[in-house]
């Protein structure tokens, strides 16, 4: 196989282009959003301008051609995946997607006495809906833990799945640290044990091959705007039979066969938690960046991004006062760190100053943030289309905005 020209895969991301502040942007925030190739930007300009219609509901051709163009941005993701599109339901991201599990499976089934398991390096769109769920019902919520390199303790996850956990909630990987979790093994245990799980897949999605059916879980979720498609897009995939068992979320058009005043006959999954209007021009634009990372090849963008990591972590580890949290053995290009004697957002604003963005904060993961002892963090993430040289200048800006912060 023919190496990458890596350097035209970048070209192929006009907004990589700018300078801020009079600098070259050096973008490492890919965690946060993922930047879009000219083919995604052009597919949703090429919708609006050729193609736009409502989807489902005209025989026209506009609107023939919109349900073909959305429907086949749902057998790309699909495909992608490794699962049946009749059961991938498309929405606006993984917050929907996890709140659409916990309202349509675990409300109408948890009760006092039942319990849920989250881990400690979750997301908080895989924490807070299953507070409210748990509020509501009487479940309670039990927490996994981390070892001191940031890896899920597996040994007191597995201790904690006892016979009234009726619901596990994993990330894939972490957003914070980069742990990369073996969620194939952790869903067979859960699975001997009759607990379902729900996989927070938003940072695994962009950057690796999945294969969701050989996960062997029940619900995953992942979002668009990460790998490289448009805002306010991703899916939830789901055991069919489980789909099938669940009620709607939302009510309104599409998700219906027929209604009358004494009742409504409601669609099969995955559109009866489809209502209304959706995204068209966005899962447009999903299935061209679909068509995109696979043009490249997954294995080609995790190895390229292992290498800039690689590159990255030796280059902070040698600068005085840097410390990085977490330090797992399979880590995804995410590296969460301090700076003694530095507020993070302090930090970052500098470093802006230099063209260099990175996001700072608590990366919507407090409980992460406080098992750490720290209110926040500076993070900077890597994709495919960053450069060895981008890592030597955001080096470089970083020793520098510590002598200012001395």
């Amino acid at each position: 196989m023919s190496a990458i020209d890596w350097a035209r895969v970048r070209a192929d991301f006009p907004l990589l282009t700018r300078e801020v502040h009079g600098k070259p942007l050096v973008y490492l925030d890919a965690a946060n959003t993922g930047q879009k190739p000219a083919a995604v930007i052009e597919a949703v300009d090429d919708f609006y301008r050729r193609h736009n219609a409502n989807v489902s509901r005209a025989v026209h051709t506009l609107g023939t051609e919109a349900t073909e163009a959305y429907e086949g941005a749902r057998a790309k993701l699909a495909r992608f995946v490794n699962v049946r599109g009749d059961e991938l339901v498309l929405c606006s991201g993984t917050t929907f997607a996890i709140n659409l599990v916990a309202y349509s499976w675990a409300l109408p089934r948890l009760k006092a006495g039942d319990a849920i398991v989250l881990t400690r390096m979750e997301h908080h769109a895989n924490i807070v809906p299953w507070q409210l769920v748990a509020q509501r019902t009487g479940a309670s919520i039990k927490v996994a833990e981390l070892t001191d390199s940031g890896e899920l303790d597996l040994d007191r996850l597995y201790a904690l799945l006892t016979p009234e956990v009726k619901l596990l909630g994993v990330t894939h990987v972490s957003n914070v640290l980069g742990t990369v979790n073996p969620v194939r093994e952790i869903c067979r245990e859960a699975r001997r044990r009759g607990i379902v799980t729900v996989v927070d897949g938003s940072q695994a999605a962009p950057h690796r091959a999945l294969d969701i059916a050989a996960i062997g879980c029940d619900f995953y979720a992942f979002t668009g705007h990460k790998m490289c498609g448009p805002t306010g897009t991703g899916a939830l995939w789901a055991r069919r039979e489980l789909l099938d068992a669940m009620p709607p979320f939302l009510g309104g058009g599409e998700m219906i066969k027929e209604v009358r005043f004494d009742g409504t006959v409601f669609n099969e999954g995955p559109h009866k938690f489809e209502a209304g209007t959706p995204n068209i021009a966005g899962f447009v634009g999903l299935g061209a960046a679909v068509d995109y990372l696979a043009g490249i090849g997954m294995d080609a963008i995790e190895a390229r991004e292992k290498a800039l990591l690689a590159h990255a972590t030796e280059a902070l580890s040698a600068i005085d006062g840097v410390r990085i949290l977490g330090r797992p053995r399979e880590k995804a290009a995410v590296i969460s760190f301090l700076v003694d004697g530095a507020h993070a957002h302090d930090l970052a604003t500098l470093l802006d100053l230099e063209g260099i963005a990175v996001r700072s904060g608590h990366h919507c993961a407090h409980p992460l943030m406080q098992h750490y002892g720290v209110p926040a963090t500076c993070r900077a993430s890597f994709a495919f289309y960053n450069t060895h040289e981008e890592i030597d200048a955001f080096v470089a800006a970083l020793v520098k905005v510590r002598r200012l912060l001395a």
